[in-house]
This record gives C-alpha cells, structure tokens and sequence, in this order.
C-alpha cells in the first residue's frame, strides 16, 4: 500500500520546523479552544500528532484512489451536460474519498466546521495530492478560497458558507474574461442591485475558470457603471444553487486534464456583495490571488515530486550497455540536480508558508483583541516577508517543475514521449503552473519590489546572522561572497535610476535573490538534518553558476544595450 506522505521524511521534517511550536500556540489561542472543542489540542505535541495524522490519510489516500485514478481521468476528462459539469468517473471518486475523510475545510475555523489547521500542514496537504495528480489539486485545493470568505465576508456569510465547504462543497474564483487575463482592472461582468429582489444580479462571461461549476464561487465584477479601472470592481459570492450561471464549454487543454476549465455565462444570477464595493480588486483579488499562488507552488513541488521519482526509478530499471543508466555521469548528474531543485523549491515554499501563517494568525487575533505594540511589528514584518516571498517561490518553484518534467522526459528518452509512462502526463501537467495565477514574468513585476528596496538582502542578512556546524562553515563563505555579486548588482542596475533598466534586469536579479535565499534555507535544514547535505552542496554549485553568469551580464550592459533588444511595431 503507497502512502505518499509517510514515505517522504522531507514533509516531516518540514512540519516540525522550529517556527511551527509558535505558530501552533497563535493559532490555537495558547491552547484555550480546549474548553469549546473537543478535539482540539492540548498542547504542541498534541496539535502536531494529530497534523501527522490526518496528514498520513492524505498520503494513503493520495497513494492508492488519487494516483491510481489519474491515468483515466486524464483519457477521459470532464464534460458538459445541460450547462453543468460531469466530472470523469475517477475524479469523482477522489472527491468522495477525501470528503469522507473530512479534509475539506483544512484551514478554517473550529466554529466552522474546519480544522482550524495552520496553513503549513494545509500546504502540505495540497503538496501532496500535486504529487498524486497535479490536475485534481485543482478541484480539492480550491478549498482556500473559504479563506477569503473567513478574513473579508460578514460573519452570516461565514456561518452560512464556510461549513458547506467543511462538508465538501467544491469552490471555484471567477475572476478572467476573454479581454481581461493578467489585467483583470478590464474585467466587464457587471454587477446591478435589483431593488425589487434585494439582491445583485450577475450579468456577462467568464473564460479560463477552474472548477467553474463548483458549488460555491467568488466573483469579480463591475459594481460601478461608467468606470474602467480597478475602481469600479467588487467581489461577490455566488451560490451554484440560486441558478442563474451556465458553463458554456470546456477548454480543451494541453494538460490538467481533469480539472475543468470552463467558460461561464452569468444571466441575471443571483449573488451576495462580499465587504465593501469598489475593493473588490484592491484588496480582495490581492489576498485571494496570494493564496493561490502559495498553493500553484505547492502544485509545482509535488509536480517535481513526482517527476523525480519516476525519472528516479527508470534510471534504476533501465539497461543500456549492460548496466543501469542511474551509473552513466550524464543521467546521474541529472538526477543530483532535480533532487537538488526539487528540495529547494521545497524549503522556501514551506518558509513562505510560515510566514503567511505568522500575519494571517496575528491578523485574526486583531480581530478578538487589540494587538500588543510587540505582536503588530512582528505581523507587520511578516506580512512584508509573506508578500515578498510568494511571487519568488511561486515563480522559481513553477520553473522548476517545468524543469524536472522536462528531465525526466529526457531519462526515459523514446519510452517519456509516450503515454505508457506517466511522465508523458506529468509533463503536460507541469506547463501550466508557471502560467497561470500569474505567469512567471508577472511574478517578477512583484517581486523585484523584494530587491530594490532592499527586503531580500535583509532577509538574506538574518540568514547569515544563524550559527551553522562548522562543517557547513564553508558554505556559508560562499553563499557572503554570491551575496555581495548580489548586492554589486542591484547597485549597478537600481543606480542607473531608470525603471526600463531595472524592468530589463528584473528577472537576473530576483533569480539572484532567489537562488542565495534556497542556498542558505538548504544550508540550515542541512543543519537540522544531514539528509539534505547533497542537495545543498549541488544547489549551491549551481546557485553559483547562475549568479556569476547573472552578475557578468549586468556587469557588462548598460542602458544603450536596452535598443538591441527592442522590436518596431508598424
């Protein structure tokens, strides 16, 4: 029987992280839900048990429905009947085995039916059912939806929603048109009061929505007649069960199979004002849009995940030459790297994760009591890490898999390109994550904010400043000798004082930031535990690389370069 939690001893590894013993005490109000629910913890150990427990059902789950099913639901795929979405048989079948196991509703409140878990073991979670089948993640992981629900809804919004998606109603966030993808300030859905019905009715199309026919939806759309900008936007929830809301097609895609992206068509259905108007992309789309991205990166690294064990194992069975090819250098070297990649991506998803959790916990609490002037700077800060941090990994993680399906293709050469593989699939399945929430370009527009305001070099600072065995010292010599290329370089570009400059240099110079980051983060689990020693010696010789090429390139430009690489458009 596979469990796919408990034979990675990287997720265990990550779920005792030395932040979490705070995380857990915030999270669960220093232990005082005790006296309201009766499962929830006593204490750390308690708390961190039962995450391993439920986390191991995931895995057993994942292992032998979810990965089991994911060949045929891939064949077959969803379809559209009278308007609705029928899910392939298997997809169905996951549904029902993870909703019966209650893990619906991971993150949200006790009052609510959830599990009140932090977002690390929920992260872990979707971690692991990407590994399984990176288009069921799709469905199952838009659970985080409720989470915006939970922080902006009115609290008979919470107590009429929330305990439907603990019980298993499936989300979706209706947010691109068919001339509004990346700028969702063009979205035209409009959004009229109906006097007579006391409610907003809904009126217009939607393109490119996972899940679209999920149960319960969020929204966006134009409240405000005559305006064209981000202004006039607000945030709805729509109940599929008030009608009004018909899924016209389907999108026939290269990968995520399974998870049906569909085209929605809005008459005069019915729907609930979420907050305030006009903030609907202001404030609820950012919050949102977060959320998903930290879950894409999940997606990602259980993507690499997967690849790399399948790469993995081919390699071992292989003959060629009368041996395995796992002992030819070129299939080793490979191999090394996408292990290396794959615990990097790793390591600074579940760091962003942490930091999420710190100021969303510490938010929550703002809500019940007035904060301590000591607990808002340190919300302040995370949130600062939090927003910085989640382009840079969603961004390098989606990368990556893209990277480590691609290899993996490449070990099983003729076999990888045909569907008795599957990394035939997994390969079809990789391509999106580093498109959609956000391609890897726009990821960068909202990370290079983290290098020039210095926040990235901060961080790498705090890095430094952590005690490391002296075995590892070594590392960390080199990793303030690429910090200091690093710092050369956002002088060089940031000193030119031109926006084009920095636009032309953003993406080198967030790779920098990011490969330094994924370096140290290594060197400390490798100080917590030695299984990650390989991985962070490869991943530094090849951070190293990457910088030193980065730094010679801006090195060597300058803002007359910025012509050769301009196109006329006639």
């Amino acid at each position: 029987m596979a469990n796919y939690y408990t034979d990675n001893s990287e997720l265990k590894f990550h779920l005792t992280h030395p932040l979490m013993e705070k995380i857990v005490r915030l999270k669960e109000r220093e232990y005082s839900f005790t006296k309201e629910f009766d499962f929830a913890p006593m204490d750390f150990e308690d708390a961190v048990d039962n995450y391993d427990r439920v986390l191991d059902v995931v895995g057993d789950i994942c292992g032998n429905i979810v990965a089991e099913n994911a060949e045929s639901i891939d064949a077959e795929g969803p379809q559209v009947v009278d308007g609705h979405v029928i899910y392939a048989r298997g997809t169905q079948e996951n549904i029902d085995a993870l909703n019966k196991a209650g893990l619906m509703g991971m993150s949200l409140p006790y009052k609510y039916d959830g599990l009140n878990f932090p977002i690390v073991p929920y992260i872990m979670a979707a971690d692991i059912v990407s590994r399984a089948d990176a288009g069921f993640v799709n469905i199952w992981g838009l659970q985080d939806c409720a989470e915006t629900i939970n922080e902006f809804a009115s609290e008979e919004q919470k107590e009429k929603y929330l305990p439907r998606v603990a019980a298993g109603d499936t989300m979706a966030m209706d947010l691109t048109e068919p001339d509004a993808g990346s700028d969702l300030q063009a979205v035209q859905l409009k959004a009229t009061w109906n006097e007579e019905k006391q409610t907003w009715l809904l009126n217009g199309v939607k393109r490119f929505i996972t899940n679209g026919d999920g149960e319960i939806s969020l929204v966006l759309a134009r409240s405000e007649p005559g305006t064209k900008d981000g202004r006039g936007l607000s945030m709805y929830i729509y109940d599929k069960l008030s009608g009004g809301v018909t899924v016209r097609r389907i999108e026939h895609k290269m990968g995520i199979i399974g998870s049906p992206t569909c085209e929605l068509v809005f008459k005069d259905a019915p729907a609930e004002l979420v907050g305030s108007r006009k903030m609907g992309l202001i404030k609820y789309v950012m919050a949102l849009m977060n959320g998903a991205r930290l879950g894409i990166a999940a997606q990602s690294v259980g993507v690499s995940e997967a690849a790399y064990r399948e790469a993995l194992a081919y390699a071992k069975e292989r003959m060629q030459f009368g041996k395995a090819i796992v002992r030819f250098p070129a299939v080793y070297e490979m191999l090394s790297m996408m292990k290396a990649k794959l615990d990097a991506s790793r390591t600074l998803l579940y760091e962003t994760a942490r930091f999420v959790d710190m100021y969303k916990t510490y938010m929550h609490i703002s809500e019940e009591r007035k904060l301590e002037k000591e607990e808002r700077d340190e919300m302040k800060m995370y949130q600062r890490l939090a927003d910085i941090y989640t382009p840079l990994v969603k961004g390098m993680a989606s990368e990556y898999s893209n990277q480590l399906a691609y290899d993996a293709v490449q070990i099983h050469g003729g076999s990888g390109f045909m569907k008795d593989y599957p990394v035939e699939r997994i390969y079809r399945d990789a391509r999106i994550t580093s498109i959609y929430e956000g391609t890897t370009q726009l990821q960068v527009v909202a990370a290079i904010r983290g290098v020039t305001t210095g926040a990235y070099l901060n961080q790498i600072r705090e890095y430094e400043a952590e005690r490391v065995s002296p075995k590892l010292e070594y590392m960390k010599r080199s990793l303030i000798i690429l910090t200091d290329d690093y710092e050369r370089a956002v002088k060089r570009v940031v000193g030119a004082d031109d926006n084009e400059f920095v636009d032309f240099h953003a993406r080198r110079l967030v790779e920098m930031a990011g490969h330094i980051i994924m370096s140290y983060l290594l060197l400390l689990d490798t100080n917590r535990d030695e299984q990650f020693l390989r991985s962070a010696q490869n991943y530094l010789n090849f951070a190293k690389g990457q910088i030193k090429a980065h730094a010679e390139f801006i090195n060597a430009s300058d803002l007359a370069d910025l012509s050769n690489y301009k196109f006329e458009v006639s």
